[in-house]
């Protein structure tokens, strides 16, 4: 009846049983374990040079290639730490800022959003439905697009100044359209900055497909790497990616080497050849394989957390439950976590 004041239900209890249920109510609170919290998301902001975009790809694209201009698609996520790194370095306070302003429109785009983009003249989608178009695993993914609006280049997570550059001028210089990014990266890099180092878990084994007892790590490297030091100080180094890892046989291979090998499928080839085929851009890169084929890969920069967790998406198997990405079996892991109180951070700074 209006105007009548709601009766609350433990009104409704007999004196004793109200008491015993007062009693109650702290000592259950006290029972329960408290939430862990999750820490190192961060709040996505940007430059102000960034174009403000009607999220139209082919008017983006066509502006931009009447001042000369690729257009770079950001492609993040909410509290993603990776795209923070990726948009405050490379862009917003990177020595080579003017140059990215001078040659590209750089728009973003969120991988779970749902605002409308025109990909096409014919076809238009949601944000979310895009990041599945281009197949985006990793955040931020970018995505360096042509005058004809045709992807010509793409880097799957934070790279660091150096490398993210090479890429840039691979873009800007138009060298797409004579070799591919392997080629230009391997003639720009400066060679001899990295000496292999020593690890107690690398083993050198030439036949890979006889590797059968337990999933492969194949670490790439060569002497250009300028992020490989930091890969043997930090992740490599400590005692809980050590433990991880025995899960798993690890194989260093060098991408510029010739030296004969059998790939993990059985095929003879050399590690140059395999990282060729395989696609890899990136030194450090990781990837990893179980019987026979490729479960998943690193091929960027990742803090600690992640780091490990991909590794033991593969070395515990947990692919088999969660086939369609690591992140799946992160999320579940690190909701198990706070379930039982611990705190998880997902960034190393």
């Amino acid at each position: 009846m209006l105007g009548t004041t709601p009766i609350s239900p433990l009104r409704l209890l007999p004196l004793g049983l109200l008491l015993a249920a007062l009693v109650a109510v702290p000592a259950a609170a006290q029972d329960q374990t408290p939430t862990g919290e999750v820490t190192g998301a961060k709040m996505l902001s940007h430059p102000s040079w960034f174009k403000e975009s009607f999220l139209d790809l082919p008017e983006d694209v066509g502006e931009a290639a009447e001042s000369g201009k690729h257009v770079i698609l950001v492609m993040e996520m909410n509290g993603c730490p990776y795209c923070y790194k990726l948009i405050q370095e490379n862009f917003a306070t990177s020595p080579y800022r003017d140059f990215v302003q001078e040659h590209f429109d750089v728009i973003t785009l969120n991988t779970k959003g749902d605002r409308e983009v025109a990909v096409t003249e014919e076809m238009s989608m949601s944000e979310k439905e895009l990041a599945e178009l281009y197949q985006v695993r990793f955040t931020p993914t970018v995505v360096f697009l042509d005058s004809s609006n045709r992807p010509v280049a793409r880097v799957s997570g934070y790279r660091n100044r150096d490398d993210f550059k090479v890429v840039l001028d691979y873009v800007q210089e138009r060298a797409y359209l004579q070799q591919t990014l392997n080629d230009y990266a391997a003639a720009k890099r400066p060679s001899e900055v990295y000496s292999f180092r020593e690890h107690p878990q690398i083993q050198t084994i030439e036949d890979l497909a006889s590797v059968a007892d337990r999933p492969l790590a194949l670490l790439f490297e060569d002497d250009a790497c300028v992020a490989c030091d930091a890969l043997h100080d930090g992740h490599l180094a400590d005692p809980e990616i050590r433990e991880i890892l025995k899960g798993l046989t690890l194989v260093r291979l060098d991408t510029r080497s010739e030296t004969p090998i059998i790939d993990p499928m059985g095929n003879a080839t050399t590690p140059k050849a395999l990282a060729e085929s395989l696609g890899i851009q990136y030194t450090p890169s990781i990837v990893l394989f179980d019987r026979g084929r490729e479960i998943a890969r690193i091929e960027s920069m990742l803090y600690r957390y992640h780091f490990g967790g991909v590794l033991e998406y593969v070395a515990g198997r947990h692919y088999e439950r969660y086939p369609d990405s690591p992140f799946d079996y992160i999320d579940v892991k690190t909701a198990e976590l706070t379930a039982a109180g611990k705190d998880v951070s997902i960034a190393d700074e």
